[in-house]
């Protein structure tokens, strides 16, 4: 009887000095009831009316609040694993809390040419571009909506032009193609437009029955002679479209558009309107809205 109290005192005791070791773990001068568990506090995000939230970030130089279904598909930060990527990096991969100073690397939405509109789901604009797409695509009439990418840019030492780009793709015009593309002489709609060739296809001696390799090139400079805005241009298709990027150094941002050829006159209007749609969306780093979100449901 008393071995069988001995030997449950000695377990006793070994718990005892288990526990003890266990402590050790805690912080010192900290009870564990009174440990404080660091926690990253949620930002005040902006809603819609159906009580969607915003998406937050900082684009380029600015912190924004994009409105709940307007970006078509989702945002894209940086450092976030690519489409491609492994997926047990994608697994793995612990995204950053959100916050109005998270840089944004891309995100697209649609752009409605003929008056400045954004479509959002939940709003009109969803019902316009379901009766365009079904009332103009099939007839082959032209179709007022574009397609909007930008891209934040945050490498202090990349310039923010196209002049690379353009000597880059009139190079291996020559090497790969073997022509030259040739300044037009008079401007197009304020553009400087650059054809292959000057519209000849080398091989036949006639204008271009494909423009796969031939694009028409339309440029703007700034007044220090940086290309600005690159535009590329179909012209043999049924539906030709145009390729259109520029750059706002204010924002730090470059901006992408594809559109029917047909609205190409429009090209400085769609500029200043996709900026001025990104200026509705900024807000203090606190989240509070600068102006009216243009696209809010």
């Amino acid at each position: 009887m008393k071995s069988g109290c001995k030997k449950i005192v000695f377990i006793v005791v070994l718990l005892w000095q288990v526990l003890l070791l266990a402590g050790c773990d805690q912080d010192f001068g900290k009870q564990p009831e009174t440990q404080v568990v660091e926690q990253v506090s949620e930002p005040f995000r902006n809603q819609d009316s159906r009580g969607r939230y915003d998406t937050i970030g900082k684009l380029g130089t600015q912190s924004i609040s994009i409105p709940a279904g307007v970006i078509d598909g989702w945002a894209r930060y940086m450092g976030d694993p690519g489409d491609f990527a492994d997926p047990k990096i994608k697994a793995k991969y612990q995204h950053p809390p959100k916050t109005y100073d998270l840089p944004i690397e891309s995100f697209g939405f649609l752009y409605r040419i003929t008056d400045g509109d954004v479509y959002t789901s939940f709003r009109q604009t969803e019902e316009d571009y379901r009766h365009d797409n079904e009332t103009l695509i099939p007839y082959g009439k032209p179709f007022p909506w574009a397609d909007v990418i930008v891209y934040g840019e945050y490498d202090a030492a990349a310039p923010l032009n196209f002049n690379f780009t353009v000597r880059n793709e009139f190079k291996l015009a020559k090497e790969i193609t073997y022509f030259d593309y040739i300044q037009q002489p008079q401007p197009l709609y304020g553009l400087t437009v650059y054809k292959a060739n000057n519209g000849i296809d080398p091989e036949t001696g006639e204008p271009w029955k494909s423009d796969a390799n031939a694009k028409d090139i339309l440029l703007k400079k700034d007044q220090a002679g940086n290309i600005k805005t690159y535009i590329k241009c179909e012209f043999t298709q049924h539906k030709n479209f145009c390729s259109h990027m520029f750059y706002n150094d204010d924002w730090h941002i470059r901006i992408s558009i594809s559109y029917n050829r047909t609205y190409l006159p429009l090209w400085q209007e769609m500029e200043g309107n996709i900026i001025n749609i990104l200026n509705s969306w900024r807000v203090s780093r606190e989240g509070k809205l600068l102006g009216k979100q243009i696209g809010k449901a």
